[in-house]
């Protein structure tokens, strides 16, 4: 195999594992090329987290090659949603064994990713988010940023158009998700990664106290019973506001509403177990 060597050093241990990757894979027979502008490969093989592989994915499509995962990120919710392993090693091991799993992804404002796209809360932690807090405290720096976040929180008006109805809300956070496993700890039993729909997710509550409750449902996987919480299942969905509201796609930012969410179904290889 010939490979595309992408590493992120500003991943949580992007840079720790960048030259361990080369070695390991190198050890197992994989050909590795890191000219950006490289185009004769067999595959990509990305060493970071979510965002660092949802980059990548425009590329994968283009030339019609798997992508390979040693998760370095903070939540790694697409190795967790695949059963990618977390070490480097058996990570390493699943990309030189070249079996392949085809998966959805999804795209807002010509932004693809793999797991999930917020307005709100989220969107708001990740700008705060800076590389190197991310690198030294990982999860810590998360939580510092959320706390930040929650102490402004204010609700929003969002009209949402699925499926020929419309809906407008008043939220504090919105999100659609192509993966059953997002957020870093938070787990959708009746979703998969390769079902052809996406799921939104509005909270809309009314107190702080509320947003714990909910909160602590969707952990329990109790979401449906979640007083606060607003689903739907689409294929796409169309979110427009009276002011723009920034997207982030997997982290990364992805411009502002109004904005079209859309699933392509079975359109990307990825290398797993």
């Amino acid at each position: 195999m010939r490979a595309l060597l992408v590493v992120n050093p500003q991943a949580r241990r992007g840079d720790q594992l960048g030259n361990a990757t080369r070695n390991e894979l190198r050890r197992l027979n994989v050909e590795l090329v890191e000219e950006p502008a490289a185009r004769e490969f067999d595959a990509i093989v990305v060493v970071g987290g979510d965002g660092s592989i949802a980059r990548q994915i425009p590329r994968a499509l283009a030339l019609d090659v798997p992508i390979g995962l040693v998760p370095a990120g903070t939540f790694n919710d697409l190795a967790r949603t695949l059963a990618i392993p977390l070490e480097l090693e058996a990570a390493c091991a699943t990309i030189a064994a070249g079996r392949t799993r085809t998966i959805d992804v999804a795209h807002v404002n010509g932004a693809y990713y793999a797991t999930e796209a917020s307005i709100g809360i989220s969107s708001r932690i990740a700008r705060l988010q800076r590389p190197a807090d991310k690198q030294r405290f990982g999860v810590l720096a998360l939580l510092a940023s959320a706390l930040q976040v929650v102490g402004y929180v204010r609700p929003f008006h969002v009209e949402i158009a699925f499926d020929g109805e419309r809906r407008r809300v008043k939220t504090i956070q919105l999100t659609v998700a192509n993966s059953p496993h997002f957020g870093g700890v938070l787990t959708v039993d009746d979703a998969s990664i390769d079902d052809g729909w996406l799921d939104l997710y509005s909270i809309e509550i009314a107190s702080l106290l509320q947003l714990f409750s909910v909160t602590a449902a969707m952990l329990a996987r109790k979401r449906k019973r979640a007083r606060g919480l607003r689903t739907y299942r689409a294929r796409s969905f169309i979110v427009t506001s009276r002011r723009p509201h920034r997207i982030t796609a997997d982290g990364e930012p992805a411009g502002t509403t109004p904005a079209s969410f859309e699933v392509a179904p079975q359109a990307l290889r990825v290398l797993v177990p």
